[in-house]
C-alpha cells in the first residue's frame, strides 16, 4: 500500500471561488460566510464559498465544460490545461459549504465520488458553462497558506436548489448569507475579496464572459496588477496590498 504523501502547506496551491450574485440588475447581493476562528487561512474573515484543488477534481466529469473564452483565459500563464478541476473544485466547494447545487439535470458516466452522492443523488451533474473567469490572485508570500485561486462568477438563478436552504452545508463557514453590494463593505473582509468586489460590481451589468481578467500576482520579489487577455506575454505595473 502507497502511503499518502502529506501536503506542503508551504507551496502555491490551484484553488477556485465561486461569487455567486443575487438580484444583479435590481438589489445585488453576493454570497458569504464566516471563517472559524481557529482557521489556519484567514480566520475570522467573511469570505465566498471556496478552496485548494483536490487531486480528485481531476476526475470529476463535467456536464458541461467553460466557455470558450473562459477556457482560453484560464489556460493563459498555465503550462498546463488544469480547467476543467478548476470547474469541478468550485462546484464542489459551494456544496460542501453552502449546500447549494450548480449543475444540470443528468446522470454520472461510472461510479460517483463519495463527496459528490447527495449531489448526484438529486439528480444532478456538474457543469462549469455558467462560471465566468473574472478574477485570478496569488497570495502574497509569508501567509501560512497561498493559494492560486481563480475567481467566478455565476448569476444565482443558474444554481438548482433553494438559494436560502444552507441546510447540507458543512460547517467550514458561519453566518452564510446574501449579502448586499452597499453593505458588504462594512463586514470583516479579506484585501483580496475587497478588489473582486470591486470587478464584479463593474461586471454586473455584462452577462458575456470578460475578454480581459485581472490577475493578482504575487511573487518572492514584488506584485504585479496583470491583465490575462490573450495578446501577447503578461505585462502590469507594480502594485501594493495587506
Amino acid at each position: 500500500m502507497t502511503t499518502p504523501q502529506p501536503i506542503d502547506k508551504t507551496a502555491i496551491r490551484n484553488a477556485a471561488t465561486i461569487i455567486a450574485v443575487r438580484d444583479r440588475l435590481t438589489a445585488p447581493k453576493v454570497l458569504m460566510g464566516q471563517r472559524g476562528a481557529k482557521a489556519a487561512f484567514m480566520p475570522n474573515k467573511f469570505v465566498f464559498p471556496g478552496g485548494a484543488v483536490d487531486q480528485a477534481d481531476y476526475a470529476i466529469p463535467l456536464a458541461r465544460g467553460f466557455h470558450p473564452t473562459c477556457a482560453e483565459r484560464l489556460a493563459e500563464g498555465c503550462d498546463t490545461d488544469i480547467s476543467s478541476a478548476l470547474g469541478a473544485a468550485a462546484i464542489r466547494e459551494l456544496w460542501e459549504e453552502t449546500g447549494l447545487v450548480l449543475g444540470q439535470k443528468g446522470t454520472w458516466a461510472g461510479e460517483v465520488p463519495e463527496d459528490w452522492r447527495e449531489f448526484a443523488e438529486a439528480g444532478f451533474a456538474p457543469s462549469a458553462h455558467p462560471l465566468q473567469f473574472v478574477f485570478r490572485a496569488i497570495t502574497p508570500p509569508g501567509r501560512p497558506r497561498r493559494f492560486d485561486a481563480r475567481f467566478f462568477l455565476v448569476d444565482a438563478a443558474e444554481i438548482a436548489s433553494d438559494l436560502d436552504d444552507f441546510s447540507n452545508a458543512e460547517d467550514e463557514l458561519s453566518h452564510l448569507q446574501w449579502i448586499g453590494l452597499e453593505d458588504v463593505r462594512s463586514f470583516d473582509l479579506p484585501f483580496i475579496t475587497e478588489v473582486v468586489l470591486a470587478e464584479v460590481a463593474h461586471r454586473l451589468h455584462d452577462t458575456e464572459p470578460p475578454q480581459n481578467v485581472p490577475f493578482f500576482h504575487n511573487d518572492t520579489e514584488e506584485s504585479l496588477f496583470l491583465r490575462l487577455n490573450g495578446k501577447g506575454p503578461l505585462s502590469g505595473r507594480q502594485i501594493k496590498g495587506d
